[in-house]
């Protein structure tokens, strides 16, 4: 485990493409198709290069000769400044299209009103490689991030958009806050973490 640097752009954009190729709420933003694969890593290229790559919060699980299998994105407590995500419009707009980038910016506002107002980090995005799937790469990932949370003794946020996952976070100590509405075609559920607070001395 390690954090991802600007050279590993390529290969993780490339696993973050496969492991959301099927997922419900980025399917409204990139639909299948011929070119979902190009445009989904193009989307996840932009979504880094605007602040979790060069804020260092890009979580890498690695093999035996350094390849890639999965990676976490987290945004620190605070968020992305606007500015830096601006400056990622042109690929946005090769990912997505005129219409397309309009559609997602009105499925983030959705997301971003659910979010509660307390500081917190979101985990983002966590995906693992088709070759790796099943090998708990995701929750060892998972771990990794969390363990950053808590000796920042912060929270964590995420929205999850399957059962499967739901159950992955639950056992990890969060909470269902409920459904997220306005996402047309999806019902992701926002999940929170209190933050770790160390019993006191006895």
């Amino acid at each position: 485990m390690r954090t991802a640097r600007a050279a590993d752009l390529d290969d993780v954009t490339r696993v973050l493409a496969e492991a959301f190729a099927e997922d419900p709420v980025l399917a409204g933003f990139v639909p299948a198709g011929p070119r979902q694969p190009e445009r989904l890593a193009l989307l996840f290229a932009a979504l880094l290069r605007g602040g979790p790559l060069p804020d260092g919060t890009v979580d890498v699980a690695v093999d035996a000769r350094g390849g890639i299998l999965g990676a976490a994105v987290w945004e620190a407590p605070g968020g992305i400044p606007a500015h830096r995500t601006l400056r990622q419009a042109p690929t946005f707009l090769r990912a997505l299209g005129v219409a397309g980038a309009l559609r997602a910016a009105t499925r983030l506002r959705a997301l971003d009103r659910a979010r509660p107002g307390l500081p917190h980090w979101r985990l983002a995005e966590v995906g693992v490689g088709m070759a790796a799937r099943g090998l708990g790469v995701g929750s060892a990932l998972l771990a990794h991030g969390l363990a950053r949370v808590d000796a920042d003794g912060s929270a964590a946020y995420l929205e999850s958009s399957t059962a499967r996952n739901r159950a992955l976070y639950l056992r990890n100590g969060f909470a269902e806050l409920g459904a997220l509405t306005g996402l047309a075609g999806s019902r992701p559920v926002a999940m929170w973490r209190s933050a770790r607070v160390d019993a006191p001395a006895a």
